[in-house]
């Protein structure tokens, strides 16, 4: 049976819906925000602070002034406000902000 151009065009957009919403599911939680390709993940500053985002989970290690350790992906990696994204987990990663209370790191793909 042959199907109409417009079927498969329907089909083409209602696969790639479902395919939109999967991925920003994985993004999905009160303390991350995402965008078409990259994720805002807010992390509270105690000691075992951790989000998942992206299927990889995050881990507040320590923090001091402008720069934050975070275990992402299993992998301790320290980032600078400022600096350039760092690539740890098959992710771009780089930090926003610190307050006191809690950072802001930036996720992408």
């Amino acid at each position: 049976m042959l199907i109409s151009t417009s079927r498969r065009r329907i089909a083409a957009v209602l696969v790639s819906a479902a395919f939109g919403a999967a991925l920003l599911t994985g993004c999905s939680s009160d303390d991350v925000s995402c965008g078409v390709d990259q994720c805002t993940v807010t992390i509270q500053r105690e000691t075992d602070a951790s989000v998942s985002v992206l299927g990889v989970q995050a881990e507040f290690v320590s923090a001091a002034d402008d720069t934050v350790t975070l275990k992402v992906a299993g992998e301790q990696v320290t980032l600078t406000k400022g600096q350039q994204a760092v690539e740890v987990g098959g992710l771009q990663v780089s930090l926003s902000s610190v307050t006191p209370s809690e950072i802001k790191v930036q996720v992408a793909r």
